[in-house]
């Protein structure tokens, strides 16, 4: 049987490479006809192993490291002349694997912050598509504000640390200004462009896949319906559910061993994501907030990179050092301070009762698969806007904050932080009714029948269909 060849390239970062990896599982094993590569680019800081896959049908291939400049720049533009970098190394990649492996190659698919490679694909005379890893929300509202922006004369700085609010076709309400992502604001730096340059990008491509399902983001993917922009296929959700390996496995362990001594229902989670990281002003205030509360809570807390350096939050060496004297031996016997978290196995714990989160999209689907309820704390990226759409639009989740953001100074004091772990664990708030609800459809979607499986299905149809003569005739 022939082989139809889908080459991914996700950004760089385990988020997005965890959902591509899942993606190439779903795909390969939907049609038997369908093999996917992935290529992985590492950033220069980065310390953790490769991505592998116990897939016949999946290879994942590491590229060799870049230089980049190291000059000053914004992390936006740092990650888009990191990717530019690649694309010799992608193009060589893709001839070679294409020359000697009796494939056709059926396109390239890349990550909302890879739209240098459909250069690539343009030159391979195959189509590209978008694998999108957040929401179908905020997908429309980067195409939403990309239009105003060059047609209409719309200056995002008009929303900057204001009250003002703009409609957005794939938001029920009005958006605030204060919700926005930061990139946007950043016009000097270069990020304001680099989220224009890629979302005008996006159009380029034949279709684009996000990991999201229509019974969740209705109204968003109902605002896609008669525009001209690509077919949106929402294919998700997609959890990557492995817990790790090695020194990870044996903290995983303890972290399980300890989860499985308490009460149902009775743990607070907190975890912020691979980015997420606070400054030792906030960290006393959570610590008192937590300690005031009186639940039992689990708190992954990690240390932020050094000042001026792009890095990960690491672990810390010892964590007494940033928290109020005597809080661990005070909260022995209720709470547990980790640093590195196995965050899904955690959430599909029974102790757990309810999840601080950063508000990251992959986080929101775990939470809905395991339907554990949300207290919102966004810290960078489109996290705001993440928080904004659950609480607001959905109602799914509870409002501790929506529009802080980590570059502001801002400390969310400790009463605030108690309130909101009281809401959050109130067992009769109608979030976490609703959440219990999403979960069980969250299940059905993915199987025959379902929602997603019927999108899957259809992309991979529109995919064959798109294939180009030459490459059909090659094989």
């Amino acid at each position: 049987m022939e082989q139809t060849e889908l080459v991914f390239i996700p950004s760089p970062g385990i988020g997005h490479l965890a959902a591509t990896v899942e993606i190439a599982k779903l795909l390969t094993q939907r049609d038997r006809r369908v093999s996917v590569t992935i290529f992985i680019m590492k950033f220069p800081f980065e310390s953790n192993g490769g991505m592998t896959s116990d897939s016949d049908s999946i290879r994942c291939v590491t590229l060799p490291s870049v230089e980049i400049s190291s000059g000053p720049m914004s992390p936006g533009v740092f990650l888009t002349e990191f990717v530019k970098a690649h694309i010799p190394l992608v193009r060589d990649a893709v001839h070679e694997h294409t020359n000697s492996n009796s494939v056709r190659l059926a396109g390239l698919v890349i990550d909302m912050f890879c739209t240098p490679m459909i250069d690539v694909a343009d030159e391979f005379g195959v189509p590209s598509y978008l694998f999108f890893t957040s929401s179908a929300a905020f997908l429309g509202f980067m195409f939403h504000l990309q239009f105003l922006h060059d047609y209409e004369g719309l200056d995002f700085n008009e929303f900057k640390d204001s009250d003002a609010v703009l409609e957005v076709p794939s938001y029920v309400n009005s958006v605030p200004g204060k919700v926005f992502p930061s990139v946007m604001f950043d016009k000097e730096g270069g990020g304001t462009e680099m989220l224009l340059h890629h979302t005008r990008r996006f159009r380029q491509v034949k279709g684009i896949m996000v990991n999201t399902f229509v019974e969740l983001e209705s109204h968003a993917i109902q605002s896609f319906s008669g525009c001209k922009a690509r077919p949106v296929y929402p294919v998700g959700p997609l959890l990557n559910i492995q817990v790790g390996s090695g020194g990870a496995q044996q903290d995983a362990n303890a972290i399980m061993s300890w989860l499985d001594d308490q009460p149902p229902s009775s743990v607070v989670f907190l975890c912020f994501g691979s980015m997420g990281s606070f400054g030792v002003d906030q960290i006393k205030e959570i610590a008192h907030g937590l300690e005031h509360s009186g639940h039992r809570f689990l708190w992954s807390l990690r240390q932020p990179p050094p000042k001026g350096r792009m890095g990960f939050p690491s672990d810390y060496a010892n964590v007494k050092e940033v928290l109020p004297e005597g809080f661990l031996h005070r909260m022995a016997g209720i709470g547990k301070v980790i640093g590195w978290a196995p965050q899904v196995a955690v959430l599909a714990h029974p102790a757990i009762g309810g999840f601080v989160s950063h508000c990251g999209w992959n986080s929101i689907l775990e939470s809905i698969w395991y339907g554990v309820p949300i207290a919102t704390w966004p810290i960078y990226g489109e996290q705001q806007i993440n928080a904004f759409q659950m609480v607001k639009d959905l109602g799914l989740v509870v409002e501790m904050k929506i529009d802080y953001n980590k570059d502001s100074g801002y400390i969310v004091g400790a009463r605030e932080i108690e309130n909101g772990l009281n809401n959050l664990m109130n067992m009769n708030n109608e979030a976490r009714a609703k959440m219990k609800e999403m979960q069980k459809i969250s299940r059905i979607v993915m199987i025959d029948g379902g929602s997603s499986h019927f999108f899957l299905g259809q992309f991979i149809e529109d995919m064959i269909a798109n294939i180009p003569c030459e490459q059909q005739s090659e094989t």
